[in-house]
C-alpha cells in the first residue's frame, strides 16, 4: 500500500497553481494569508513537479494581475456610483486603463513564440474565458449607459455640453436646497412656492437643455442607443423633474400662450359663426320663397278681374 503522501501527490500541482495564482492576482499589497500561501505555493513547486505544466510566464502573469486588479476598480466603481447614477463621470478613466490593459493582452495573439503567447494562454486556453467575459461585460456595459454621449472623442474627460447640464443641475438643486431652509421649519408639504418662484428661472434652462441636447442626439445618433442620452444626464434629469412637479407640485408656464389662447377661442367661437351663418342663410331663403307667392296671388286676382268685367 501506498504511503498517504504519495496519494496526494496528484494533487500538488493544482493545488500549487491556484495558490500561485491567487498571490499574483493579489499585486504588490498582499495580505499575511496570501504571503501564506505563496510561501506554500513555492514549498509544493520545490517538492517535485513535472516540468511540462502550463505555467504562466512572468510578462503575462503580470498583465494577467493588472488586468484583475482593473477589473475589480472598475467594479467597485460602477457600484458604488450605481445611486443616483454617476458611472460615466467617475468611472471613465478605470475603463480606459481596463481598455488598455486588455489591449495589451490582446496584442500578443500573432506571437509565434509559444513560450511568450499571452493572448493565447490568458484569453483562449479554456472553455470559460474569464478575462474575455469580464471584457464584454464591461464593454456591453459602457454602451447600454451610452457613455460616448457623455464624454469627448478621446473619452479623456466630460464634454462641454455635459458639464455646462451638470452646472445647471447643481444650481438647480442648491436653489431648491436654499429655498426649503428659507421657508423654516413649519413648511406645510404642499406649500413650496418659494421654490416654484426662486428656481423657475434655474429648472427652465436646464429643462431647455436638456430637450436641446436630446435633439441634437437624435440628430446625430446611428447607435442602438442613439434615442438616449448617457445614463448620468437622464437620471440626473428624471431625479429633478420629479422634484420639480411631484415633490413641490411646481409647473412651467406655457412660453406659447398667446397662440394657445387665440386658437383656443377661434375654436371656441367656431360653433356660434356655424348657428349665426346658418339662421341669416335660413332667413334669406324664407324671403325669396314667399316673394314669388305674393306675386303670383296679385297675378291672379288681375286674372280674376277682367275675366268677369
Amino acid at each position: 500500500m501506498a504511503p498517504p503522501w504519495c496519494l496526494c501527490r496528484p494533487l500538488l500541482p493544482a493545488l500549487a497553481l491556484a495558490l500561485l495564482g491567487l498571490a499574483a492576482a493579489a499585486g504588490p499589497r498582499q495580505t499575511p494569508a496570501l504571503e501564506l500561501a505563496q510561501e506554500l505555493a513555492e514549498e509544493l513547486w520545490s517538492a517535485g513537479l513535472p516540468g511540462d505544466l502550463p505555467e504562466l510566464e512572468p510578462e503575462c502573469r503580470s498583465l494577467l494581475a493588472a488586468f484583475a486588479e482593473g477589473s475589480a476598480a472598475l467594479t467597485g466603481c460602477l457600484g458604488r456610483r450605481a445611486r443616483p447614477v454617476r458611472l460615466c463621470q467617475g468611472c471613465h478613466g478605470h475603463y480606459r486603463r481596463l481598455l488598455a490593459l486588455y489591449g495589451s493582452i490582446a496584442r500578443a495573439v500573432g506571437n509565434s513564440s509559444e513560450s511568450h503567447n499571452c493572448a493565447k494562454s490568458i484569453l483562449t486556453s479554456d472553455r470559460l474565458q474569464i478575462v474575455v467575459t469580464l471584457s464584454e461585460f464591461f464593454n456591453e456595459t459602457w454602451e447600454a449607459a451610452n457613455c460616448a454621449n457623455c464624454l469627448k472623442n478621446n473619452s479623456e474627460g466630460l464634454s462641454n455640453s455635459t458639464e455646462e447640464f451638470l452646472d445647471l443641475f447643481n444650481k438647480s438643486l442648491t436653489c431648491f436646497e436654499h429655498n426649503l431652509q428659507g421657508q423654516g421649519i413649519d413648511l406645510s408639504p404642499n406649500n413650496y412656492t418659494e421654490v416654484c418662484k426662486n428656481c423657475n428661472e434655474t429648472y427652465t434652462k436646464l429643462n431647455d437643455l436638456y430637450n436641446h441636447l436630446q435633439r441634437m442626439n437624435r440628430q446625430g445618433g446611428e447607435s442602438a442607443h442613439s434615442a438616449h442620452l448617457c445614463i448620468d444626464v437622464e437620471d440626473a434629469m428624471n431625479i429633478t423633474r420629479k422634484l420639480w412637479s411631484r415633490t413641490f407640485n411646481c409647473s412651467l408656464p406655457c412660453s406659447d400662450t398667446v397662440p394657445v389662447i387665440a386658437v383656443s377661442s377661434f375654436i371656441l367661437f367656431l360653433p356660434i359663426v356655424f348657428y349665426l351663418s346658418s339662421f341669416l342663410h335660413s332667413k334669406q331663403k324664407k324671403r325669396i320663397l314667399i316673394l314669388p307667392k305674393r306675386i303670383q296671388s296679385n297675378a291672379n286676382l288681375v286674372h280674376i278681374q277682367e275675366k268677369y268685367s
